[in-house]
């Protein structure tokens, strides 16, 4: 079992910055790949970025490139995602998850951090 636990959402103006951090603990593994997915109210979840654990390559939603960075520390169990240039469109609820490199769906999730950015 791998245990998710998100922190750092909160209320921000259009263009400014956040910082979401993800902890993980339990069975954690250097096979794992760390995700970001969010969700909109009325909307389906939607993935935002993932990272290996393990070598650090990354991928992003063509809607978050260039704005938000995902990384990782692999001393702290911790992932990060720094958002900026917020937009209110990046309104949602936003979810750590964890799967395998076998797997394709994400296996572990976090209880989720509301983000809200005012336009």
């Amino acid at each position: 079992q791998v245990q998710l636990v998100e922190s750092g959402g909160g209320l921000v103006q259009a263009g400014g910055s956040l910082r979401l951090s993800c902890a993980a603990s339990g069975r954690t593994s250097s096979s794992y790949v760390m995700g970001w997915v969010r969700q909109a109210p009325g909307k389906e979840r939607e993935f935002v970025a993932a990272i290996s654990w393990s070598g650090g390559s990354t991928d992003y939603a063509d809607s978050v490139k260039s704005r938000f960075t995902i990384s990782r520390d692999t001393a702290k169990n911790t992932v990060y995602l720094q958002m900026n240039s917020l937009k209110p469109e990046d309104t949602a609820v936003y979810y750590c998850a964890a799967r395998t490199y076998y797997e394709s769906e994400y296996s572990y999730w976090g209880q989720g951090t509301q983000v809200t950015v005012s336009s």
